[in-house]
């Protein structure tokens, strides 16, 4: 943790005072309602909070149904893969969505039932310069970067042009 442009720094402060107050907010309600915090669960100095991991969390939880722009992992118990998915795509949003496989076919699967503008697979690095960033639901309409970001400040034009 530490000042972003720092040297070797992956994980830096939250954009502000709001942002890390409902970093905390969730991750209470979440321990309040049964889930384990296994590392992390602390707000340090300033906006920094720990990098959180919290276990048996559960549809009933707010960290479940809002958007958590802080390093927080909640996990989810599941038997299925059907089950992931509802359990994944039972909320308003769908910014970004994350999980691991070794299947091809079954990754397909998995990546196009699940409601994301963007599905990382086997990391969780995904933002690029060179991919459209955005989401979809209440997360946003429409693509940041890419060549997809331009299409919405474009207007498309049909000419038809005959007898000339």
């Amino acid at each position: 943790m530490g000042i972003g442009t720092d040297q070797g720094v992956n994980i830096g402060p939250l954009i502000n005072r709001k942002a890390l107050d409902k970093v905390k907010r969730l991750v209470g309600d979440a321990s309040l309602k049964g889930a384990r915090v296994l590392t992390g669960g602390n707000a340090m100095q300033g906006t920094f909070y720990e990098p959180t991991v919290l276990a048996d969390v559960a549809g009933g939880m707010d960290i479940m149904q809002e958007e958590i722009f802080g390093p927080v992992a909640p996990v989810a118990r599941f038997d299925t893969d059907d089950d992931a998915i509802r359990m994944a795509n039972d909320t308003p949003y769908g910014l970004a969505a994350y999980f691991y496989g070794r299947d091809i076919t079954r990754v397909f699967q998995v990546a196009e039932a699940l409601e994301y503008g963007m599905i990382g697979v086997n990391t969780g690095m995904i933002a690029t310069t060179v991919a459209p960033f955005g989401g979809v639901k209440e997360s946003g309409i429409g693509r940041e970067g890419s060549k997809y970001g331009l299409e919405e400040f474009m207007e498309v034009k049909y000419i038809c042009l005959g007898g000339i």
